[in-house]
């Protein structure tokens, strides 16, 4: 059977790196196809399906702005059905059961998989690898818990190729290989898993949930658990930036640049050496940030060119 996504996943997943994939069956690290997995179509109540085990272990929720756009297609979101597993887990169309709650629907059409843990728990990660599905840091999260089943599949081999007899350590290649699974489990860099976990053992609890919603890239949150007892700070200055620039995005939509006499008594010869003339005076503090908007544009806050405006540089 080749599987359709749901209305509320794309399609198109990402380059997965060395994980087995079938063509359109989805992967699998024991090398099997889904088309090969024995499925049935039927219709479960809607308050016998749940979502996997992990999302509330790590926290994760469907974002809202995923709810909206099936609001809008109304009941034909339903004709899709549901991915599950044989004890009710929901592989792909969380977003529709969630919104079959909220309407209070009984039932829903589901094609049922039989799967062990582990291959649902890759078959989940494969279908949410999407830029409007899990985003990487919840993909790492949820691809760690691999990591123990990995971790024994290669103490199998070390045992069945005879080395390291009866040894119950790892050698250096072969927690590579695990970290490279996991990597290609979650659609990610080996790096990015290496981050992720030192982010979940020494970031604060405000940066995980900023992590999980997007907020933050797991980059920069790796750069600031370095100075541990700035980390929020950190992460207010960065809230305060992004509030910034969407004001300035804002301000730029609703009012066009004019060429007034006004606009023209502002040039950046005179603005820059009033900037220089307050910077020599102390407690002096001047915000400045870089925005990606087209042109050569300079803004200025009212407060800013008021103050300007009092040192007898700039004439309003």
């Amino acid at each position: 059977m080749t599987l359709v996504a749901g209305r509320d996943e794309a399609t198109a997943p990402e380059a997965i790196g060395p994980m087995d994939m079938a063509t359109s069956g989805g992967p699998s690290e024991t090398g099997r196809s889904f088309d090969d997995v024995q499925d049935k179509l039927l219709t479960c109540r809607v308050d016998e399906l749940r979502p996997h085990p992990s999302y509330a272990r790590h926290h994760i929720a469907i974002p809202t702005f995923q709810l909206s756009p099936l609001v809008e297609l109304g009941d034909i979101v339903f004709r899709e059905p549901l991915l599950i597993t044989q004890d009710r887990t929901i592989l792909d169309g969380y977003a529709r059961w969630k919104m079959a709650l909220q309407r209070g629907r009984l039932t829903l059409p589901c094609i049922e998989y039989d799967l062990p843990e582990e291959e649902a728990l890759y078959w989940l990660l494969w279908k949410h690898r999407r830029s409007n599905g899990l985003n990487a840091f919840s993909r790492i999260l949820l691809a760690l818990e691999l990591e123990p089943w990995l971790k024994e599949q290669a103490k199998s081999n070390q045992r069945a190729g005879g080395q390291n007899r009866g040894s119950s350590k790892l050698t250096e290649a072969d927690k590579v290989d695990v970290r490279s699974k996991i990597a290609a489990a979650a659609g990610v860099s080996a790096g990015n898993v290496s981050k992720v976990k030192q982010l979940t053992v020494h970031a604060l609890p405000e940066i995980l949930q900023a992590l999980r919603e997007g907020e933050v890239s797991i980059h920069r949150a790796s750069l600031w658990v370095r100075t541990h007892d700035r980390q929020f700070d950190q992460l207010r200055l960065h809230r305060n930036l992004r509030g910034i620039t969407r004001k300035i995005d804002s301000l730029l939509r609703a009012h066009r640049l004019s060429n007034s006499a006004r606009d023209g008594d502002l040039d950046v010869q005179r603005i820059g050496s009033a900037l220089a003339a307050m910077g020599s005076g102390r407690n002096t503090s001047v915000l400045a940030s870089a925005i990606q908007i087209p042109g050569k544009v300079l803004l200025l806050s009212t407060e800013l060119l008021q103050a300007l405006e009092s040192q007898g540089e700039l004439r309003l």
